[in-house]
């Protein structure tokens, strides 16, 4: 490993379930070699009550985490993206800020569980099925030899982790 921190910023519209937990994930499995932010095209302003539930009861910190709009990520002196992901499908199909560094983006689109109707049960397991799957991917992702795939050849496996199951 080259002991350089990449920088990974999940997007979604909302910016209060599926990219917050893209965030707390890579960082939390990137051990200091990832660091992970995330942001909305259309930030609720609060990160969802069952998200922070779901964090709490799996022991991931919750400190820090806010909903916040992605232009604060393009604005001078925000910190360099090296990858940009994508997690709802609304989002994907959005013209996106003007990145500096320009970063390879993917899209890992996963289920809004904030959608999901019914009781409390059925909505928490909505937001673990969500939380898995994007587990999965970022376990796969923080494991590539980085260092070592040309821009292409990363690009490649990006888009195949995206699509593994669990999307949208």
């Amino acid at each position: 490993m080259n002991g350089r921190v990449y920088n990974v910023l999940f997007l979604c519209t909302g910016n209060s379930a599926r990219s917050i937990m893209g965030e707390v994930l890579v960082n939390h499995w990137g051990q200091g070699r990832f660091r992970g932010y995330s942001a909305g095209s259309h930030p609720k302003g609060r990160v969802n009550p069952m998200t922070l539930a779901l964090l709490r009861d799996l022991k991931f910190s919750t400190e820090g985490l806010r909903s916040k709009d992605w232009d604060e990520f393009a604005k001078p002196g925000a910190p360099e993206m090296d990858f940009v992901f994508t997690v709802c499908d609304n989002t994907a199909s959005e013209v996106c800020p003007v990145w500096s560094g320009q970063p390879i983006t993917a899209h890992w689109g996963v289920p809004d569980p904030a959608e999901v109707e019914g009781n409390e049960k059925s909505r928490m397991l909505a937001f673990r099925e969500a939380f898995a799957a994007l587990e999965k991917r970022v376990k796969i992702f923080v494991n590539l030899p980085i260092a070592s795939l040309d821009r292409f050849k990363l690009q490649g496996k990006l888009d195949e982790v995206g699509r593994l199951p669990g999307h949208s």
